[in-house]
């Protein structure tokens, strides 16, 4: 017997077994109310099986006569007048019930769509499993949609949660090459993949997923730039894996450090660079490739850096941060002379004026020169990035061991990174002020990126990191809690990027 021959008996015995118990059911109930009531209790599993059976195309008249002679019907269908009434009332009755039943179904089976999590299949190409999302972190009562487009215009993109996102990254592992050693989580070891699995969702709104082909389209013959420290080379990474899933990118251009590179995507001829520059001041920096200093860093904090200013005339968009580098100790120079100093412990009887001083100088400086209004670029300014090192610090046996993100109440930033931030702020509302529709917005990736301790190398900054050792210590590996995995949470902020510097450009023609 073949399969499609079992199938079709298992269907007539299910139309069978449902026909002969509401025909039980009108010969022995005298009440339509209390017949009505019985329909629920049956087997729900019967009740779809027979439904979709008696509504199929392929359930013929030849299968009629089949369920008749099972039935034992003999002789004329019809009989007499007595009994062709009772039989046209038990026809009607069947199909009145058919209907009920129908409703019964679609009615139970229709579950709220806020509380369902859409499923596809596992991203190819990854080095590692992907297990089950686990469930959402932030109660969908709390959440209300908008129109996809122009997020940003609706609602604060900024403010929300991170949920599961089965659908995983655009791009993997494997299927991007621009991803460097340090950051490829997977291919140096860590054994989960449940960090994958996430995105970013406002409180307010639906963020649009970043579309590569649209953003190319978007920027044919534009050049985008970031400029900044590693965490500006981490997201430009970020951005070139997911681009080139659509075209793939050539490099036209690096310094001697590999710092600093220049791309372009042919075909839109779409230039992307990045330029090195961690203070975006002029700095006289002395350390090894591990970021050791043998020598005070020279910060001249009236003079910019060169290496972007000399060719900001090219850039049409520009993304903009500084961050961690403030933190070292470096000798402040202004006008010619040494002003002070940050974490100088008394050198040469300086003023120790600390960090804030010197990125509120820096911040000042920078906005001041992007906001000339005989510069063309759109510019964001990125906010800081918060480290997740956890008992110690990088060099001091600090380490990020943690698989799940937070939930918004519950990471806590640190104070030098919220000092640094209520500074990026107050910098920033002084330019919106200052400069009437100013070409400035603020790219916060603060708060979202506080949520993700999940989200770092950790020790697998290098290949195999325990290997050799019969218990894995993270204590003895140097660990990277700064800096993104990739793929990985930072993929989250080309999404906000891309929403807020469209949504200018549209208020803007508008």
């Amino acid at each position: 017997m073949t399969l499609n021959s079992r199938k079709e008996k298992t269907k007539i015995h299910s139309v069978i077994l449902f026909t002969r118990k509401l025909i039980a059911f009108i010969n022995n109930q005298k009440h339509p109310r209390k017949l009505i009531q019985t329909i629920q209790y049956l087997p729900k599993a019967t009740l779809i099986y027979s439904f979709s059976c008696l509504s199929s195309s392929h359930f013929h008249m030849d299968r009629l006569r089949s369920l008749s002679k099972s039935m034992k019907i003999e002789g004329n269908p019809f009989g007499s007048s007595h009994q062709r009434n009772q039989i046209f009332l038990k026809f009607v009755a069947f199909f009145l019930l058919v209907g009920l039943t129908y409703r019964l179904i679609v009615t139970d089976s229709t579950d709220s769509p806020i509380a369902q999590v859409r499923t596809s299949p596992d991203p190819p190409g990854l080095t590692a499993s992907v297990a089950q999302a686990p469930a959402p972190v932030v109660s969908p009562v709390n959440i209300t949609t908008a129109a996809p487009q122009n997020a940003s215009t609706k609602c604060d993109i900024f403010t929300g949660n991170w949920v599961p996102d089965p659908s995983g990254p655009l791009y993997t592992n494997t299927s991007c090459r621009h991803i460097q050693e340090h950051q490829n989580c997977l291919k140096n070891g860590r054994p989960d993949s449940n960090y994958l699995l996430w995105r970013w969702k406002p409180r307010d709104c639906d963020l649009p997923r970043f579309d590569p082909q649209h953003f190319l389209d978007t920027m044919r013959n534009k050049w985008w730039a970031f400029i900044g420290d590693s965490i500006s080379r981490n997201h430009v990474q970020s951005l070139l894996c997911i681009l080139s899933q659509v075209e793939e990118v050539e490099e036209i251009y690096h310094d001697k450090e590999y710092r600093s590179k220049i791309w372009r995507f042919p075909s839109h001829n779409f230039t992307l660079s990045v330029v090195w520059s961690p203070f975006l001041l002029k700095a006289d920096v002395f350390e090894n490739s591990e970021g050791v200093s043998f020598s005070d860093i020279q910060l001249h904090l009236d003079t910019l850096d060169p290496k972007w200013t000399d060719q900001y005339v090219n850039f049409d968009y520009v993304v903009i941060s500084g961050g961690k580098w403030f933190l070292k100790t470096s000798i402040f120079h202004e006008n010619h002379t040494v002003t002070g100093c940050h974490y100088c412990q008394g050198k040469n009887n300086l003023t120790e004026l600390g960090y804030g001083y010197s990125y509120r100088k820096a911040l000042r400086l920078v906005l001041d020169f992007v906001a000339d209004p005989n510069r063309k670029a759109q510019v964001l300014l990125r906010t800081t990035t918060p480290d997740h090192f956890e008992n110690g610090e990088w060099n001091s046996g600090g380490f990020c061991n943690r698989t799940m993100p937070f939930k918004e109440s519950e990471g806590e930033m640190k104070s030098e990174d919220e000092f640094m931030r209520d500074i990026e702020l107050e910098e920033f509302r002084k330019t919106q002020e200052k400069e009437e529709g100013s070409n400035i917005a603020l790219l916060d990736t603060t708060s979202m990126s506080l949520l993700r301790p999940d989200g770092h190398p950790g020790p697998y900054r290098y290949p195999n990191p325990f290997s050799g050792m019969k218990i894995k210590d993270p204590v003895r590996v140097q660990n990277d809690c700064l800096h993104w995995c990739l793929p990985g949470p930072i993929d989250s902020w080309n999404d906000l990027m891309v929403e807020v510097m469209l949504n200018r450009e549209i208020e803007k023609e508008n």
